[in-house]
């Protein structure tokens, strides 16, 4: 029994912290439907299940009151799970302590889909009711687990520093006792409380502006941090040792717009970069924008026009070339604008890199009233990606001798002249020659057009001609068809003949009702004519699972080989990859199951080619929804998974879940790969990689022996996700899944911090392609 004053104190603490965990329940305060125990969405399933929805948000602005006992003021852990039909989803919590709700006493945390998230937030004092955002748009959805726990103050700072490490780029690669250092030594040369500045950073890991709806807030908020304003321009130009002569092309058609043309032309006579030439070429025989260029020649001596009965923009644009005598060359639409740095950036990126000779930036568009929208934050040289979409676009800089070299821009033929002529001036230059710079230099507006179907149309046979010209002149043998997006292309390559033997990698252990469903699937639903098949398996006692690895060994495609050693993924594939006898090596998990036939031979096609290295594919959650679109280095500290959870039909930013490109990593739960390279590179790293992070260090080996890794969206498969193998859910995997990830950032930190297949205006704490 337990003593009185030991009872007291009980009784007491009891007193004083009444609700340590809350557990609130949820009142609908407007537009939000029930939908009933449980509403299915039909066809979908999850790795646990069907899935259910309870309810529908039927606005932008679905609204709970979180009723029964408030949580104890101050830091809490909030823990939601919650289940939705968006791609996208977050959720804001207001607090009111007695004058309403407002921003300022709100949080905002966006969801995993289906998964446990959390977040530290404050409980202000006095608070006296709680409100619930749970979507942001129109759908369905449910929440299946919503708690807040009281923390006690250092262990929630604790957490804000543990998080700040591996999402705050200012902070990353420090210790928490170093990163509460440097909070406390930046508080003290501001003025500020510590505590207060890391809350501050620790909200900012959380700030979610999705490129749709929040890039408004972005040009107000970001850019202008970002961006030189006159009077640093000024002076970091009268620091700069070249200032290169950039001549603007700007071909001008029948039927272009007076009003537009001079809002061009004086975004040009805007530019904080002053040595720039104009050459205007084109429609001298129509009156008004004959008169409106009269106008804009007589302001500035730079602006140059040679009128020209042009046929088309391609003979109007190698006209203006003849007139331009700069160093460098960049065209122009009349109808677009350029931003007031976009040649300072130009200037400022030259005088890095002298060495290069194309450069191009990011662009967004402007509406009817001129206002900006749909931003194109683009990656670094990706060739496959630009054989798939010309997502170099508009601001492209030319170097003008090369330029001259290739006779300009082609008149002839079917082909988009702005796109074939970036094929064929980049065939042959290194990347180190050819320069993206982020920062949005270029405002283009859309042209209306006569409907759907004709816009498609006419974005798809330019394209398809410029890229078909391009693989002909290469001489690769390769074909080229209708991409399933606007004015994109896939690009089929030739399997060599005969086709070379594929071996298929695939650890194990016991999990019968896992495995077979992929062997059977590889074996039945691939049309690829050369494979074998190896299980590896790890120790397996399963009755069921040894017969059955004894059956399907009777299938001569399959070899069943035992690797008697604790669990180490990296060294059972490299021991996988010493038994194989293929000439490409093909690392499968054995959660993994086939949606096409073809699958095989299309990665098969990529990897053949001797460019390219690593070869990944497209892979679905049970439910159909997005797992894997290739790896993004740098998210969440390390790397993650490209538009994670978007719904199986959507197309990705910028259409990059539809478009074979370049990517730095690719996961290992299906990748391609020829034997002589991984052998070339040491294959899997069985020392510190024994689990996780392996494939990604196995990629950005192989990139730097000179190889590019590619993800293609043509290979579909459905990936359990390491339901074979568990979470790390005990101290023991966690203190690896640390010493994995600590060996990661010291081995690859600067790469990892920059992955040249994303763009630094985006952020690496989701994986949806929002702003940063």
């Amino acid at each position: 029994m337990p003593s009185r004053l030991l009872t007291r104190r009980l009784d007491r603490r009891r007193v004083r912290y009444p609700r340590l965990v809350c557990n609130p329940e949820f009142a609908p305060l407007r537009d939000i439907e029930w939908l009933g125990a449980g509403f299915r969405l039909e066809d979908q399933q999850s790795a646990a299940g069907e899935v259910y929805f309870q309810w529908r948000s039927t606005s932008e602005n679905p609204q709970f009151l979180l009723r029964g006992a408030k949580p104890l003021a101050g830091w809490n852990m909030l823990e939601i799970m919650m289940t939705h039909d968006q791609h996208r989803a977050a959720v804001r919590v207001y607090f009111d302590t007695g004058e309403g709700y407002n921003e300022e006493q709100s949080i905002f945390l966006p969801m995993r889909q289906d998964k446990m998230t959390k977040r530290i937030c404050f409980v202000p004092y006095g608070t006296r009711s709680i409100r619930l955002d749970p979507l942001e748009s129109e759908g369905r959805f449910a929440i299946s687990h919503l708690r807040l726990v009281w923390l006690t103050p250092r262990f929630a700072y604790d957490r804000m520093a543990r998080r700040l490490c591996s999402v705050h780029p200012q902070y990353r690669d420090l210790s928490t006792r170093n990163i509460i250092r440097a909070l406390k030594d930046e508080a003290r040369e501001d003025g500020l409380r510590w505590k207060m500045l890391a809350a501050a950073h620790y909200e900012e890991t959380f700030m979610h502006r999705s490129p749709e709806n929040h890039y408004r807030y972005w040009l107000d908020h970001v850019e202008p941090l970002r961006e030189p304003n006159k009077r640093q321009a000024t002076t970091r130009l009268a620091q700069l040792s070249q200032q290169p002569l950039i001549s603007l092309l700007l071909p001008v058609c029948y039927g272009s717009s007076a009003e537009r043309l001079t809002a061009c032309v004086e975004s040009v006579l805007a530019q904080r970069y002053g040595n720039w030439q104009l050459c205007i070429a084109g429609a001298s025989g129509d009156r008004e924008i004959h008169a409106a260029i009269e106008r804009l020649v007589a302001l500035d001596e730079r602006i140059q026009v040679v009128d020209c009965e042009a046929p088309s923009s391609a003979a109007a644009s190698n006209a203006a070339l003849a007139m331009a005598h700069g160093n460098y060359v960049a065209l122009l639409s009349p109808d677009d604008r350029l931003a007031v740095n976009a040649l300072y950036h130009v200037a400022e990126t030259l005088n890095r890199h002298p060495e290069a000779e194309l450069l191009y930036g990011d662009e967004d568009k402007l509406d009817d009233e001129g206002h900006r929208y749909d931003p194109h934050f683009k990656p670094q040289w990706n060739p496959d990606l630009l054989l798939a979409q010309n997502y170099i676009g508009h601001l492209t800089v030319y170097h003008r001798a090369r330029l001259r070299d290739f006779e300009g821009f082609c008149e002839r033929g079917e082909a988009d002249p702005s796109y074939e002529l970036i094929l064929r001036f980049t065939r042959g230059v290194t990347a180190e020659r050819i320069r993206h710079i982020p920062f949005v230099l270029y405002h283009s507006r859309v042209v209306a057009s006569d409907g759907e179907a004709a816009a498609q149309v006419a974005a798809d046979r330019p394209s398809l001609c410029a890229v078909r010209a391009y693989l002909t002149q290469i001489g690769t043998g390769a074909e080229v068809m209708t991409g399933a997006v606007p004015g994109s292309c896939r690009v089929r390559w030739p399997l060599p003949s005969p086709a070379p033997l594929v071996s298929l990698l695939i650890p194990t252990r016991d999990r019968v009702e896992i495995l077979r469903p992929c062997v059977d699937a590889i074996l039945a639903r691939t049309d690829y004519p050369n494979f074998e098949l190896l299980i590896l398996d790890n120790q397996s006692t399963c009755a069921e699972t040894l017969a059955y690895m004894a059956e399907v060994a009777k299938d001569p495609r399959v070899r069943v080989l035992s690797w008697n050693q604790p669990f180490n993924y990296s060294a059972i594939n490299n021991f996988g990859a010493r038994q194989a006898r293929g000439r490409i090596l093909g690392l499968v998990n054995n959660d993994i199951e086939p949606i096409n036939d073809d699958w095989l031979s299309e990665m098969v096609r990529q990897v053949c080619r001797e460019e390219i290295g690593c070869v990944g594919a497209k892979l679905y959650y049970p439910n159909g929804s997005i797992q894997h679109g290739g790896v993004i280095l740098g998210l969440g500290g390390v790397a993650g998974h490209a538009h994670r959870f978007f719904p199986g039909t959507h197309s990705g930013y910028r259409y990059r879940l539809n478009l074979a490109q370049n990517l730095s990593a690719v996961t290992a739960a299906c990748l391609l790969i020829r034997r002589t390279v991984f052998e070339e590179v040491d294959g899997l790293n069985e020392e510190y990689l024994s689990v996780a992070y392996n494939d990604v260090d196995l990629c950005l080996k192989v990139r730097e022996a000179g190889y590019r890794n590619l993800w293609t969206p043509h290979a579909e498969l459905y990936h359990h996700e390491s339901v074979s193998r568990g979470v790390d859910d005990n101290s023991k995997k966690q203190a690896r899944a640390q010493r994995e990830t600590d060996y990661m950032r010291r081995t690859w930190g600067p790469q990892l911090d920059s992955d040249p297949a994303y763009n630094p205006n985006l952020t690496l704490a989701y994986e949806d392609f929002s702003l940063r």
